[in-house]
């Protein structure tokens, strides 16, 4: 006797939307992450001795 397949349980009323929330508040996340490390390396470069620092290293691996 051939097996039936096992309907698929029907998803929460609002699952999709509590998904579609999360994946926004990690996106908006990763880009407060990522302004903030830009902002990090700007205010680095924005220093002169440190711009002449790492060109000192830099050039030394030559």
């Amino acid at each position: 006797m051939p097996s039936t397949p096992h309907p698929s349980p029907s998803p929460q009323p609002g699952h999709a939307g509590a998904v579609r929330t999360a994946r926004v508040r990690r996106a908006w996340a990763w880009g407060a992450v990522g302004a903030a490390l830009l902002t990090a390396v700007f205010l680095l470069y924005a220093e002169p001795d440190f711009v002449v620092m790492m060109a000192d290293q830099l050039w030394a691996c030559f």
